[in-house]
């Protein structure tokens, strides 16, 4: 196997793990204690991807699409309820995996407020 198809390999493998553990391990209540800590929440589950300030790493942005949540650009196409969306359902090119049954309502209201904390942040 040549080193593009092992990164790949590799890079397939991770997320898999990811996604697994975020369907599995994450039942409602276990993320930050249950707490309604939009930072907490952020630093426990979406800073694998999105980086922990709201900027993925280079290679999660090429290899998965992730992206930069301080970009002003994509914090104006997105809406509270996209955002809330795709928490619940995950992205649509299936990346990101659906976080529903993790979260409360009160939890992603909070991911979302962090959310929009990040653009001011830069």
């Amino acid at each position: 196997m040549g080193r593009p198809a092992a990164v790949s390999l590799a890079a397939s493998v991770a997320f898999a793990l990811l996604a697994g553990a975020a369907g599995s391990a994450c039942r409602q209540g276990d993320v930050a204690g249950g707490r309604a800590d939009g930072a907490a929440i952020f630093g426990e589950i979406c800073a694998r991807c999105h980086g922990p300030d709201g900027v993925p790493d280079a290679a999660s942005a090429a290899r998965i699409g992730v992206k930069p949540l301080v970009s002003d650009r994509v914090q104006r196409q997105m809406s509270d309820a996209q955002i809330r969306r795709q928490i619940l359902q995950g992205s649509s090119n299936k990346q990101m995996p659906s976080f529903e049954g993790a979260l409360s309502d009160p939890q992603i209201d909070a991911v979302i407020a962090h959310v929009r904390t990040l653009r001011r942040r830069r």
